[in-house]
Formats: structure tokens, C-alpha cells, sequence
């Protein structure tokens, strides 16, 4: 019994050291990651901890599970607009780019380190994937936010060459076994679990979306059953055959971009069960390695680094997106944060695993490999982004956000937000009657209808889910009147008097039950009497009809916007032509 205790105490004790340190990471400008793996090795064997954990197939088991909870994480944070950015770039970085890095480390490895052909290639495969688990840490959690396009190839590129890497190490790791491989079948294999992945994770993510919105729970539950979903999902992927990290990264894509209740519950929770996995994978991977190994193989995982840092990364980034128009600064960005992590360590366990003769000596180079990678990159992303100019102002957004679960109110939440200083309302600008606040919070007070909102007010809103955004315009951090502008008062405006059948044939708008003779003047008139403020919104299908400009009390404009969802069904150039030509009006 006191063994019991004494591993829960030993496991409850590591993570709560992991979160401590953690804050020390943050002011030092430390890799958080590369923390946690200095804490599984102080606690190891040749650590003042001396705990002797060399179950590598329990490290395997801990890591993979960890990394589908952290992928799933990832893409369930991952909007659908990254792919539209970043999808053919990042896609060949995660496929071609993968092949090209492991073939380079291979050429490197049996040049340099006099491997055989099979080893050189084994080791190769083992370091050709970035990480996710680093990636979305270093640029979600350590403060660095850059261009969309450059940050979004970098997302999807890790979150989707798992598979790849996990393929060829396997391809490899038979290779060097004297198993039976054939060169012609490796294609049809590889598809076949590309293929399987992708299908149980699309089918897994949208009946993860059942679930959450048909199924009525307690409401503690609804994060219990989609993180186990997850997993099940990954279990029932890999047994099949596919590709279960893939099936976990796009179960979270599909479940995060869909409408979910509970939504702000959700995302709090696997904010922590991932930060609990994250420490979880790293520590165990420190606690499984022997330092007093490191030394002998210094050199050798000094040149793989080198090797992978300098030359095959740079090598594959540039080759994969010579076709896309990336510039200069924003290529070499991409190509140093090509961060190694756990999933370099992981796939250094199969050669263990799979009873290689000296396996041991690849799990020690990918793990030297790993904190090189963590030290010289991830200590240096952020100087580096500020050099290129690629960082951008910090993307506001509310401080907080919850659903309410009232009848009649399904489509609303309370959302909260932090005033910032060079937003438009802090300097003066008028708030449209949607976005009035409910109560403010200034320091230790609570104000109902507060005269002028000061910087630093925390401000709670209950509105539409789909006006959310529309609120970083007002209480985040000012982007320019043009921009904010087009976002609250429409791409283009229109004359109040123009009919509704002339909107109507524009956009092919169901609406039935109303005049096409009517203008716009008068749906407002209708739906406001005679109180209609600037800003005043109606939604008509997916266009929103929005009071742009009054004068003397009546509209002199209206603001026409597409909403974003409805933006990919037409394109805005088609609509804004054809809406055009049919009032004759200017393009512009």
C-alpha cells in the first residue's frame, strides 16, 4: 500500500513541480518544453531524484496517448480559415518536405557518422517531423503572434506530418529488422492509412458534434465524453489500421469549427487536460532517458543537428514552397521554426521496440537532437520573428466567453472583454445599441450604464454568437478606421431608397413573405419604428443589411455585409458585380 502512495505521490509531486517551473520558464524567456524534459531527468536515474523507469513500451503507451490529446487539441483550436491560407503549402511541407528532411539527415548521418545506408535512413525518419506539441505551445501559449499565412502553414504542416514520419520510421525500422518489405506496396500502404485516418477522424469529429448537441448530460460530462471520444477515436483508427494521429487531429478540427454547446467549457477543459498531457509525455520521456549516455554520443547528435537545423530543413522548406509566394523573410522563418520534440522521441522508441539490435543509440540521438532543437530555435523564434517583421499586434478577442443554456437564447453568449486603450470606444467612439454592454467591472466596482467606458474596463456583453468577432473591432486593440469600418458598417454601402427585389435578385434571397418593392429605409422603419440608431443591424439569410450613415434622423446609407460563412458559397467579387451592374452603381 505504501508503494502505492509513494508512485502517486512521486507522479502528483513531478506535475505540480512541472507547473511551478513553468512560471519561471515564462519570465526567463525559456522553451516550456524543453522544462519539462529537465524535470524527467533530474528525476531519473542519473538525477538527484534517482527513479529507475526504463519501460519503454509504458513510455510509448503514456507519449501516444498524450500526443492525441495534444493533436486533437490542436485541431480543434485550428479555424478552417487556416486551410484556406495555407493548404497546399503546408500540406507538401508535411508529405514532400518530411522525405526531403529524412533523405538529407540520411545522406548526413551516413556520411558523417559512418551509419549503414538502413541506419542512416532509420535515423532520418525518426527526426524528419516537426513537432506539434511544440509548435502550438511556443506559438499559442509563449506570446509570439505573426503573420496569419506564415502562422497558419506552420500549424497545419505539424499537425499533419505525424503520419508521414510514423510511416517511413516504420518502413525503416523493418528495413533494419530483416523484415519483408516491398518497395512497390509501400505507396498503397501509406494511402491506405492516410486514407483510413482522414475517414475516422471526419466521421469521428462530426459524430463528436452529435453527441455534444443532441445528447442531454450533465453539463461536467459533455468534456469527459468528447475527450474520451478522442481517444477512442485514435484507439479505433490505429487498429484498423490508419493513421490514429492524423484521425485525432482531424476529429478537433471538425468537432472546433462546428457549433458546439458548452463551447467555453469545452475549450477550458482540454486547455487543461493538454497542459496535463503536455507534462505527462515530456517528463515520462525524460524519466526514460539515461544521461550518462549523452556523452558518448555528443558528437554524433551534434552533427545530426547541425545536419537537420541547417541544412535539411532550409533544404525542404525551400524546395516545397518555391511554388507559392512566400517572401524571403517569411521562407526563412519557416524553415528555422522546423522545431523537433516528442514526436522525434517517440519515434526513437520504435527501434526499441521493435528489437533492433542498439536501439537504444537512436532514442538517445533523437532525444540530443530534441533539446538542441528546443534550445537554439525555440530560445530564438521570438527575436527572430521581431528581426524578419513578421510579428503583428496581438489579436483581440474576448477575455472570456460562456453559453447560455435559457430557452430562446441557444444562440447568444456572455462574453467578456478587456478594454484595450487603443480601441475605438476607448477613445470616444459611439457603441451601436447590439453591443451595449450589460454591467462593467472598474476595479472593485460594478456599473450598470456607466457615461464613457475607460481603458481597462472589463465589459460584459450577451449577444449572437456570430457578432462576437464584430465586438474585437469595438473593445480590442485598433487595426485602422478602414478595416474596423468595413467590419461594423458593411464592404459597401448602398442608397437607403433601393428596392428589396433589387437585393433579392443579387443574391437569390429567400424571402417570401415580403415586397420587392419595398427599400431598405422601410425594413428598418419596421423592424426599429421611428428609434433607429446608427449601426442598427438586420440580417436578411446571409447578407446584413446595417444603418451606415444618418442625417437629421433619417438613413442616408446602408452598409451591406456578407456573412462569413456565406463569403465562400459566392465570392465577394461576384457578388459586389453583380449587385452593381443590377442598381447601376459604380463597383467601388
Amino acid at each position: 500500500m505504501n508503494s502505492i502512495n509513494l508512485i502517486i505521490l512521486i507522479c502528483a509531486g513531478l506535475a505540480v513541480a512541472s507547473v511551478f517551473t513553468s512560471v519561471i520558464a515564462f519570465r526567463a524567456g525559456a522553451p516550456l518544453l524543453l522544462l519539462f524534459l529537465a524535470i524527467g531527468l533530474l528525476a531519473g536515474r542519473n538525477g538527484p531524484g534517482g527513479i529507475v523507469f526504463t519501460d519503454a513500451r509504458a513510455a510509448f503507451l503514456i507519449g501516444s496517448a498524450a500526443l492525441a490529446v495534444i493533436l486533437f487539441d490542436s485541431g480543434f483550436h485550428t479555424g478552417f480559415k487556416s486551410y484556406r491560407q495555407a493548404a497546399a503549402p503546408a500540406i507538401l511541407l508535411a508529405t514532400f518536405g518530411v522525405a526531403i528532411t529524412a533523405a538529407v539527415v540520411a545522406l548526413a548521418g551516413h556520411s558523417l557518422l559512418d551509419l549503414t545506408w538502413p541506419q542512416a535512413l532509420l535515423l532520418g525518419t525518426v527526426l524528419s517531423s516537426t513537432d506539434a506539441a511544440a509548435l502550438f505551445f511556443l506559438l499559442r501559449v509563449g506570446g509570439i503572434t505573426i503573420r496569419d499565412r506564415v502562422r497558419s502553414t506552420l500549424e497545419v504542416e505539424s499537425g499533419t506530418n505525424d503520419p508521414v514520419a510514423a510511416a517511413l520510421t516504420m518502413t525503416a525500422v523493418g528495413l533494419l529488422a530483416g523484415g519483408d518489405i516491398h518497395w512497390v506496396g509501400l505507396a498503397p500502404r501509406f494511402a491506405a492509412e492516410m486514407g483510413g485516418g482522414a475517414l475516422f477522424g471526419l466521421a469521428g469529429g462530426t459524430a463528436i458534434v452529435l453527441v455534444v448537441n443532441r445528447l442531454k448530460l450533465e453539463p461536467g460530462l459533455y468534456p469527459v465524453v468528447v475527450m474520451s471520444l478522442a481517444i477512442l477515436i485514435f484507439a479505433l483508427t490505429n487498429l484498423v489500421g490508419g493513421s490514429g494521429f492524423l484521425a485525432a487531429y482531424l476529429a478537433g478540427l471538425v468537432a472546433g469549427n462546428a457549433r458546439l454547446q458548452w463551447a467555453g467549457a469545452l475549450r477550458r477543459f482540454q486547455e487543461g487536460i493538454t497542459w496535463l498531457a503536455q507534462i505527462a509525455m515530456f517528463v515520462t520521456l525524460g524519466l526514460l532517458a539515461t544521461p550518462s549516455h549523452f556523452f558518448a554520443l555528443a558528437a554524433p547528435g551534434a552533427l545530426a543537428a547541425v545536419a537537420l537545423i541547417f541544412i535539411a530543413r532550409p533544404i525542404a522548406v525551400y524546395i516545397c514552397l518555391a511554388p507559392f509566394h512566400f517572401s524571403k523573410r517569411e521562407r526563412f522563418f519557416i524553415a528555422w521554426v522546423g522545431l523537433r520534440g516528442a514526436v522525434s522521441i517517440l519515434l526513437g522508441l520504435l527501434p526499441m521496440l521493435g528489437g533492433i539490435p542498439g536501439g537504444e543509440i537512436f532514442f538517445d540521438i533523437s532525444f540530443l537532437v530534441v533539446v538542441a532543437s528546443l534550445v537554439v530555435q525555440g530560445w530564438t523564434v521570438r527575436p527572430l520573428a521581431r528581426w524578419l517583421g513578421l510579428i503583428v499586434p496581438e489579436r483581440s478577442g474576448p477575455a472570456d466567453r460562456m453559453e447560455i443554456d435559457l430557452p430562446g437564447l441557444a444562440d447568444r453568449e456572455l462574453v467578456a472583454y478587456v478594454l484595450h486603450p487603443d480601441s475605438g470606444v476607448a477613445q470616444g467612439r459611439s457603441l451601436p445599441r447590439w453591443a451595449r454592454p450589460l454591467l462593467v467591472r472598474r476595479g472593485q466596482r460594478v456599473l450598470s450604464s456607466p457615461r464613457q467606458l475607460l481603458a481597462g474596463d472589463r465589459v460584459y456583453l450577451m449577444v449572437p454568437r456570430v457578432q462576437v468577432s464584430l465586438l474585437d473591432t469595438l473593445f480590442g486593440r485598433s487595426r485602422g478606421t478602414g478595416d474596423t469600418d468595413t467590419a461594423l458598417y458593411g464592404d459597401f454601402a448602398v442608397g437607403p431608397e433601393i428596392p428589396l427585389g433589387s437585393l433579392r435578385e443579387a443574391y437569390d434571397l429567400p424571402l417570401s413573405d415580403v415586397d420587392d418593392r419595398v427599400p431598405l429605409s422601410e425594413l428598418f422603419r419596421r423592424e426599429f419604428r421611428t428609434d433607429i440608431e446608427l449601426g442598427d443591424r438586420l440580417q436578411l439569410g446571409p447578407v446584413d443589411l446595417i444603418v451606415r450613415d444618418m442625417r437629421d434622423g433619417k438613413i442616408t446609407s446602408v452598409g451591406i455585409s456578407l456573412e462569413p460563412w456565406a463569403k465562400p458559397q459566392i465570392g465577394w467579387e461576384r457578388f459586389k458585380t453583380r449587385l452593381s451592374a443590377i442598381l447601376g452603381i459604380p463597383a467601388g
